[in-house]
């Protein structure tokens, strides 16, 4: 008995974490039958580990020991010798009831190393490939969980939502990610062809050439969702509602920054609380 409260023990503290920072895919996630809303707060949890590695350390150094003990950590888990620490239980169940993968765990730490040494991506195949390693990743970390009676290989459906959501996340922070960080996250060929400089994103301004911009990356996005929802049915009739619901959601954040006229500088660009349940409500399938 012992035990069983120790492990429900170690799933609540990581579904504090998911509940903590992101109240959207909690509550679509939560939806999912208890073993498997378990099973992704457990894998949410590792990712947010690997995210604080690099937020909450200030200098580069510091960034890079927190993931060189991540990896550590991981690769302790790799030999089956984890820390006694709740993520680890947790993800040894998850690890032991599903048929999971390995790689692309450490996918997600490359892709935070990518982060720490970040160089502006010079083409649009450079933005997806980051967000492949920081995103994607994900997608394909929940595919066991989420279409585990599927017939068919979901593996690029997975990644495609998890790249277009990258891809909203840029579009969404741009101006923050410019002035908190210094960083452009837009393709510099593209900025370059349209005529849009460093100087005009770090005075926020909106012109022709930097929507031509925003929306490549937006009809990127879009094209990845289409294709996530192309094979939604073949994803676990009990997990559907989860994915299709926080696909949505997000998808809306795009639809939210075109109705303030992609003004992604000193609006905050959301799905608001009444469009969220409405999105929820058409993703019950």
């Amino acid at each position: 008995m012992t035990t069983h409260l120790s492990v429900q023990d170690d799933f609540a503290y990581c579904e504090q974490i998911i509940k903590r920072h992101s109240k959207s895919f909690y509550y679509a996630f939560s939806r999912l039958p208890e073993e498997k809303a378990q099973a992704v707060y457990a894998i949410y949890a590792f990712c947010r580990t690997a995210d604080d590695s690099v937020d909450e350390n200030r200098e580069g150094i510091a960034q890079l020991i927190a993931l060189d003990n991540l990896t550590d950590e991981l690769n302790r888990f790799t030999r089956r010798q984890e820390i006694d620490h709740p993520l680890w239980r947790a993800l040894r169940v998850v690890f032991n009831t599903y048929d999971m993968d390995l790689e692309p765990f450490y996918d997600q730490i490359k892709g935070q190393r990518m982060d720490i040494s970040f160089s502006t991506p010079q083409t649009l195949d450079d933005v997806e490939t980051y967000s492949y390693y920081v995103a994607g990743s994900v997608g394909r970390m929940l595919l066991p969980i989420i279409a585990s009676d599927s017939t068919r290989d979901c593996t690029d459906a997975a990644v495609s939502l998890g790249v277009a959501m990258q891809l909203t996340n840029i579009l969404r922070d741009i101006g923050e990610d410019y002035r908190e960080k210094g960083r452009i996250y837009l393709p510099a060929d593209e900025l370059q062809r349209v005529g849009y400089h460093a100087d005009q994103l770090a005075s926020a301004q909106i012109t022709d050439s930097f929507i031509q911009v925003w929306e490549l990356l937006a009809n990127r996005a879009e094209h990845l969702y289409e294709e996530f929802l192309g094979l939604i049915s073949e994803f676990d009739k009990d997990s559907q509602f989860a994915v299709l619901a926080s696909a949505q959601v997000y998808r809306g954040i795009l639809t939210s920054v075109r109705q303030n006229n992609y003004d992604c500088f000193a609006r905050k660009n959301f799905v608001t609380k009444r469009e969220m349940i409405r999105i929820l409500a058409d993703s019950i399938v």
